[in-house]
């Protein structure tokens, strides 16, 4: 049989390392489908309900195994369809690549049915690198450089392919002037800053008495070097919201999360320190970081454009995070004294203590700070975490403690709802062995998660372990903006904008061949966990929470009071919920709670 473009496409894929494909068919990629069903033996295609989670799977599949993620889609509204998700991945700089269709070469430029201008389409999202193929000869190359730059430069980049095209005889480039001979294969350089600016960023290490630490994505698969390093200069720790898994939070000096959804010892730490070392992060918060000039500062990252850019730093370092704390280690000096570290450690007990007691407060009819509180220490050490943007995202960041060998992520740098269903999914073909946990807000769920379900129960029979868990919030309510609305712009909640249908997304699960739980009582939480992680087949845990449980930051400003105050005043139609729970929750971070 004739080797067509599609089949030459599916082989040199298959050359790069790709294993998996996430997607959706149509006619306008019908080519490259008809190559993948005859390599079905070599490259699983995985089949989502929309474009848009499939390009969310290939991201989250880039998070979780660290090899290239790959989404296919068809042309015209299955390629405008995967945008979010590429944005989701070049924001957290993650190497995916797009495959899509495109319209005959004859058709182009005479408004034919499903005819986008790809190129322009693509042209932010994949800037690095999308193109369009217009010759057989011309894939070869085309293929190899969106591989190669997407895993080189942690990007997006996109390929195009018109219909025609995909179903003609492969060409190899021919040996004349014009042509191009590409080869597959990359292996990323051992990337260490030059001498001279390790020892100067030791020499400001080594001065500094209070030095604090902030990791991020970066620094994931740094944990030991993080760890050597910490204890070398007698530091804490906190984590940006990527970089959860990179620390444990069984260490006394780890602080927790920062920003917004972060922790009080975060804050504390970063308003206390005289040396900050930030390692791997973006974190876009500058209000949350030291102010500036109050300390000396070092920042390593892979990605020159990152340094310097939230915090003025002293001496910048571009290196990958492991190998530069390794280089930097024997540089540095062992402190002497244990005071910061002390301070440290007592603030995150007493953080810990107030989470529970905060946990522990009387809701109606659940507190969802305790649904994070519960599954926490039932987490087995190989758990694989995921959450989607929303009020959910806050109890994830603050009362999931992460133990070593964890992973866990979610739309970081994008805040795209939607996403934590397609990540679990992806997690668990990137590690089929280890149970997959997802925490999801209603409105996500009933925006694009609830579909992805069907995904679920369409492929949850190949998986070697079989715990998979969506925990869904509902509370009907968009509950972030709200809050949002209430503290930030000092405006009471519009129900026509936040208020959303109450759907039994347990029943739902059921219907589909699942396994439902539904809890609206706080005694049955830990229960309806141990009963849903123990399950033989994937699991929807609904929870009737509160929507009038504050999502606290670690640090209420005066502006922040006053524009909760006015938008009480305004007439707020929760406004005896939000004050009942916004004073359970101030009370229980100055008074024990009583049962």
């Amino acid at each position: 049989m004739t080797r067509t473009v599609g089949d030459f496409i599916i082989a040199r894929l298959y050359e790069w390392g790709v294993r998996h494909i996430f997607g959706y068919p149509g006619d306008g990629i019908n080519g490259v489908f008809g190559a993948l069903n005859r390599a079905s033996d070599n490259i699983d295609f995985l089949q989502a309900r929309h474009e848009e989670m499939a390009a969310f799977m290939a991201c989250a599949y880039a998070k979780f195994s660290g090899k290239l993620g790959v989404c296919i889609a068809t042309s015209g509204p299955g390629a405008t369809h995967l945008i979010t998700g590429l944005y989701d991945a070049r924001a957290d700089h993650q190497p995916v690549l797009a495959i899509v269709g495109q319209q005959a070469r004859d058709a182009l430029g005479g408004h034919y049915q499903q005819e986008v201008d790809l190129a322009a389409l693509f042209k932010d999202v994949a800037r690095e690198f999308a193109f369009q193929a217009g010759t057989p000869a011309q894939v070869r190359h085309l293929i190899d450089r969106a591989a190669r730059i997407a895993i080189a430069k942690r990007t997006v980049t996109a390929l195009i392919l018109p219909n025609d095209l995909q179903e003609m005889p492969y060409e190899e480039p021919t040996r004349s002037h014009g042509t191009l001979h590409s080869g597959p294969g990359y292996r990323a350089p051992r990337v260490v800053p030059h001498a001279e600016d390790l020892r100067a960023a030791a020499d400001i290490l080594n001065a500094g008495d209070r030095v604090a630490m902030l990791v991020g994505a970066g620094a994931l698969n740094a944990t030991d070097e993080l760890i050597a390093v910490a204890d070398k200069l007698g530091a804490g720790a906190a984590k940006a919201l990527l970089g959860k898994a990179a620390l444990p939070d069984e260490l006394p000096w780890v602080t927790g999360s920062i920003g917004l959804l972060g922790t009080k010892p975060s804050w504390d730490l970063m308003n206390e320190c005289d040396t900050l070392l930030m390692i791997g992060s973006g974190f876009p918060y500058s209000e949350f970081l030291p102010e500036e000039g109050q300390a000396k500062a070092v920042q390593i990252d892979i990605d020159p454009g990152m340094l310097s850019l939230r915090y003025p730093m002293d001496v910048d370092l571009v290196g990958e995070a492991a190998e530069t704390l390794k280089a930097l280690l024997p540089l540095l000096e062992q402190k002497k004294g244990g005071k910061w570290r002390e301070t440290i450690a007592k603030g995150v007990s007493e953080w810990w203590q107030l989470l529970e007691e905060r946990a522990g407060v009387a809701a109606c009819p659940v507190n969802p700070q305790r649904v994070a509180w519960e599954l926490s220490p039932r987490l087995s050490s190989n758990a694989i975490l995921t959450s989607d943007s929303g009020s959910c995202a806050n109890w994830y960041a603050r009362d999931i403690k992460i133990r070593a060998g964890m992973m866990a992520s979610l739309s970081g740098g994008l805040a795209s709802m939607g996403a934590a269903v397609p990540y679990a999914i992806a997690a668990k073909f990137a590690h089929p062995e280890r149970p997959v946990i997802g925490l999801v807000g209603d409105g996500a769920m009933q925006m694009n998660n609830m579909a992805e379900l069907i995904t679920v129960a369409k492929y949850w029979h190949r998986w070697e372990d079989k715990r998979f868990v969506i925990c869904v919030f509902n509370n009907e309510d968009l509950n972030q903006v709200t809050w949002e609305q209430r503290v930030m712009e000092g405006d009471p909640k519009f129900d026509a904008s936040q208020q959303i249908p109450n759907v039994p997304y347990h029943r739902f699960a059921e219907l589909i061949g699942l396994q439902g739980i539904y809890v609206d009582n706080p005694e049955d939480l830990g229960a309806a966990w141990d009963e849903a992680l123990a399950a033989s087949r994937p699991v929807v845990l609904e929870v009737k929470t509160d929507p009038e449980v504050p999502p606290l930051p670690p640090h209420l400003t005066f502006d922040q009071v006053k524009n909760l105050t006015a938008a009480l005043a305004k007439g707020d139609p929760a406004g005896r919920g939000v004050i009942r729970g916004t004073i359970r929750q101030l009370i229980s971070a100055v008074l024990p709670y009583k049962k």
